[in-house]
């Protein structure tokens, strides 16, 4: 594998500078298995983070359809 070419798929996956370079040195040392369990580990929070924002999503337009009837309601 391309190692400039891991590294800006890592950084631009949202990895810290730090992690970058920690997997690509796993790598490098043949640590696979390790490198392979923090990308992981990135996954799992990029995941969370994705969730999250779902909700607050979810949240907003509940309240946009809530505003719209009462918007609706009032003109009638």
């Amino acid at each position: 594998m391309n190692i400039e070419q891991m590294k800006v798929s890592l950084a631009d996956a949202g990895c810290s500078v730090s992690d970058v370079s920690e997997i690509i040195r796993m790598y490098e040392n043949g640590s696979i298995k390790n490198a392979l369990h923090l990308m992981k580990k990135s996954r799992c929070v990029l995941m969370d983070e994705l969730h999250e924002s779902g909700r607050k999503v979810d949240c907003l337009d509940l309240l946009i359809r809530r505003m719209e009837k009462e918007m609706k309601q009032a003109d009638n």
